[in-house]
């Protein structure tokens, strides 16, 4: 990096050895060019922007009735009829811009300048709408009058406006006659359509389409409606056997797993135990005190087994009769009501009233299919009609409607101007800006400033490529290749000291001129301009 800024140094110190004819090529440009700038004539623009509209007044009126013209070929004609040369010599002569041709040649010249300088152009939309023709014209003309700029812009647009602008009211009326002799029409053709499908109505009670589709739809939907009751049913009847199987299984009641909890009747006033449970308990309770005084052979001890064992297979007998259900049973050995088994029971009595539903709602939707198979040679035919009447009702009402619409618009339209194939609207009125379009002078003036002093570098730097000279040892030393053995430094007296000086004073003097000549020219540019040209002629 420090190499190269050394390089720099040296390349600048050897192009500042001709300063003097940087400075006189960057005065010599920057005189040729501000004189070029100040001489070039002033360009104005003018314009307006108009919108046509090519719609007569029985064209919105009866659109989507009658065939709509190619709005973008009309548009081409209005363009073709403002750009054509019978209307730019109209526009010429009116503002005078053939007031010094002697000769058609001259004449042929004056309008082609006028129609390279014009411009007749859609101006593109900011929101496109696809169903909306862009109509939007802008008319742009240039010129180095302002005046004569302004003017052409008005009188293009006025006299083709005159020409083509008129009034025509009996194209409203001729429309808004045109469209009650139609209404009529359809008046007496939409009676006639609702009476026919009223009486076909009345004729065909039941078998016209409603809400719910035509024929084939509700066959179709009370097909589905059978499969889905059947696929239920079948699901129904499986969970019921399901149900029936695990009611099998289970016992309605459940024996005590407590004998301390059964009941035990009058037993607590001295009466015997009612119940086997507890009659086995105290059995078993006797047996064990006969066998604490008395042997296995006493006779007591003898009968208490055999008390007991009665008593158990009684108890066993009760257990199955308990798992039949026998209530009686129940009552006596003290059992519960099993809640499995009413659970059970419960569903399996809802399955029943669904099965019920079920087969009610199955017989209904095959009764409705059976019907509608019936009807199949008749239904569709008169769907057919109903829709025939029907289409034939709707297209006369949907043109009795837009009929009435375009009438109640041609009554509030009657009083209002009508035109011919263009009518006009003026969106911006013809104006130019009181700056020119070009030249933009201020930038021009410092571009050329600024192009001046490149040139004078680069003049600067060419002459001391084509002169180079050695402005270290270094520098001799890198190109040579050979070792330098000494410099002899200049010894600079005071004469020689003072000339440089003023060599200095005089090169700031005529830079500083230079600085002071541009901020003069950049302040001066417009009224010098016009002077400068005014004494050109």
């Amino acid at each position: 990096m420090h190499a190269t800024m050394q390089k720099l140094l040296q390349e600048l110190k050897g192009a500042w050895r001709f300063r003097r004819w940087a400075l006189t090529v960057a005065w010599g440009v920057c005189l040729f060019g501000w004189l070029v700038v100040y001489v070039i004539p002033d360009t104005y623009e003018s314009h307006a922007r108009v919108n046509v509209d090519t719609r007569t007044a029985l064209r919105p009126l009866l659109q989507g009735i009658a065939v709509e013209p190619d709005v973008e070929t009309q548009l081409n004609l209005v363009r073709q009829t403002l750009m054509g040369r019978a209307n730019l010599d109209k526009v010429a002569s009116r503002v005078g811009l053939d007031a010094t041709v002697t000769s058609p040649s001259e004449r042929d010249a004056v309008l082609q300048r006028l129609t390279e300088r014009l411009t007749i152009a859609l101006e593109p939309p900011t929101v496109r709408d696809p169903r909306i023709p862009n109509t939007l014209y802008r008319i742009t003309y240039t010129n180095s009058s302002r005046d004569t700029a302004l003017k052409v812009v008005d009188v293009l647009l006025n006299s083709f406006v005159e020409g083509t602008m008129g009034t025509e009211q009996s194209s409203t009326a001729s429309a808004e006659r045109f469209l009650r002799e139609q209404l009529t029409d359809y008046d007496r053709r939409l009676a006639e359509a609702e009476s026919r499908l009223a009486d076909f109505k009345k004729r065909n009670v039941g078998l016209v389409p409603g809400t719910e589709g035509d024929y084939f739809q509700r066959l179709t939907t009370e097909m589905h409606e059978v499969k889905r009751a059947e696929s239920s049913l079948s699901t129904a009847v499986n969970r019921r056997a399901e149900l029936q199987r695990q009611l099998r299984g289970e016992a309605p009641f459940v024996p005590p797993t407590d004998p301390a909890l059964a009941p035990r009747g009058n037993a607590g006033n001295g009466q015997q135990p009612q119940d086997t449970a507890s009659r086995i308990q105290e059995t078993q309770a006797r047996l064990d005190d006969l066998l604490l005084r008395f042997t296995d052979k006493h006779p007591d001890v003898i009968a208490a087994r055999e008390t007991l064992d009665q008593l158990r297979a009684r108890q066993k007998e009760e257990v199955e009769a308990l798992k039949r259900g026998d209530a009686g049973a129940a009552a006596v050995a003290g059992a519960h009501t099993n809640p499995v088994y009413q659970s059970i029971q419960l569903q399996l009595n809802q399955v029943e009233v669904e099965i019920a539903a079920l087969r009610g709602q199955l017989a209904e939707h095959q009764g409705n299919v059976t019907e509608l198979r019936r009807l199949v040679n008749t239904a569709p035919e008169v769907e057919a009609d109903y829709a025939r009447l029907t289409r034939d009702y709707g297209v006369t009402k949907a043109q009795y409607d837009a009929l009435l619409e375009r009438l109640e618009r041609a009554k509030l339209s009657g009083d209002a101007e009508a035109t011919g194939v263009v009518k006009f609207n003026i969106v911006d009125p013809p104006s130019v800006t009181f700056q020119p379009i070009f030249p933009n002078r201020v930038l021009f003036i410092i571009g050329i400033l600024i192009a001046a002093l490149a040139l004078g570098a680069g003049v600067a730097f060419l002459l001391h490529m084509m002169k180079p000279v050695f402005s270290s040892v270094r520098a001799l030393t890198e190109l040579t290749g050979l070792p330098v053995l000494g410099s002899v430094t200049r010894t600079w007296v005071e004469k020689q000291r003072a000339e440089l000086k003023a060599g200095l004073l005089r090169y700031s003097a005529a830079s500083g001129l230079l600085v002071v000549l541009f901020g003069v020219v950049l302040f001066f540019q417009e009224p010098g301009s016009r002077w400068l040209r005014q004494l050109i002629g």
